[in-house]
């Protein structure tokens, strides 16, 4: 079941516009991608979390809810799910694909602001979606408010955009053949290199009130699936895939080069690039 939140956000607006137009629709679109490409990552920050039977859990940024179900499978029939995101296109695809059995609920809400319910969950997880809040001290600070005295709190996020070949080789195979440059975003602004700084992760979520804050690098060859899919996942997403929507008539070209990157990095597996991430936790003080 998937409801929608009454509040209104000013805070994120842009990120919201975003995410329920063509980012939330592509990200729709390629979900089976896009899963195979991250789920690996996603399961470290669920063991990091360590969810038990019982527990009720808020996943934030949930998307097309591949990480809800998996948390819903780690709590049990017992315990509750509530996976929160900004992108009615990204919700609309976890919809279909709920479990009836799991005790999972989607909510259409900007969790930087949303009232959660006051120490209403034992534990929050997050996998890549807390890169982009407009405040992320006021975001932590709010889904702090929503965990109990004691609770948990477990994310994966990247590591700087240089260390993630799987991004930036495709990239650099197409920057000869754009026009313009592709223009970086602001490294402390909303992105989904935001949180690549140890340091002002770990100051956000102290300031947030969270303690034994702990970011653990990890390193792992992650892909879409054969050449195909890596393919069309490269040029539908990112700064690539924004370049294109703007001049649509290089993607033939731009295709080409990018599927050169894949066939080389091309395994038993599927296509497969080097991936650099952090995978973050922390807890609320036992007693406030």
């Amino acid at each position: 079941m998937t409801t929608t939140s009454p509040e209104t956000s000013a805070a994120n607006a842009d990120q919201i516009a975003f995410w329920n137009s063509i980012a939330g629709q592509t990200w729709g679109a390629l979900q089976v991608n896009l899963d195979r490409q991250v789920e690996p990552l996603g399961a470290l920050a669920v063991d990091a979390l360590a969810p038990r039977l019982g527990e009720r859990v808020i996943d934030i940024g949930c998307g097309c809810g591949q990480t809800s179900f998996a948390l819903a499978r780690r709590v049990g029939p017992t315990g509750r799910v509530l996976g929160v995101d900004i992108s009615s296109p990204m919700l609309a695809v976890a919809g279909r694909r709920a479990d009836p059995e799991a005790q999972v609920r989607f909510l259409r809400a900007d969790a930087q602001t949303h009232p959660f319910e006051p120490a209403g969950a034992d534990c929050a997880y997050s996998r890549f979606g807390v890169m982009f809040f407009a405040d992320p001290i006021a975001a932590f600070a709010n889904i702090r408010a929503g965990l109990r005295l004691g609770g948990r709190l477990a994310f994966v996020c990247w590591r700087a955009m240089a260390l993630n070949p799987f991004m930036t080789a495709p990239l650099e195979a197409a920057l000869p053949l754009l026009p313009e440059p592709v223009t970086p975003s602001d490294p402390k602004g909303p992105g989904p290199f935001a949180f690549a700084d140890p340091v002002r992760v770990e100051q956000i979520l102290a300031r947030a009130g969270f303690r034994d804050i702990v970011l653990s690098p990890h390193d792992e060859a992650i892909g879409a699936g054969d050449v195909e899919q890596s393919v069309k996942t490269a040029l539908s997403i990112g700064p690539l895939g924004a370049a294109l929507r703007e001049r649509p008539e290089l993607t033939a070209s731009v295709e080409a080069a990018v599927r050169e990157v894949m066939v080389r990095h091309l395994t038993d597996r599927g296509v497969r690039l080097p991936s650099a991430s952090w995978i973050v936790t922390a807890r609320i003080p036992e007693e406030g």
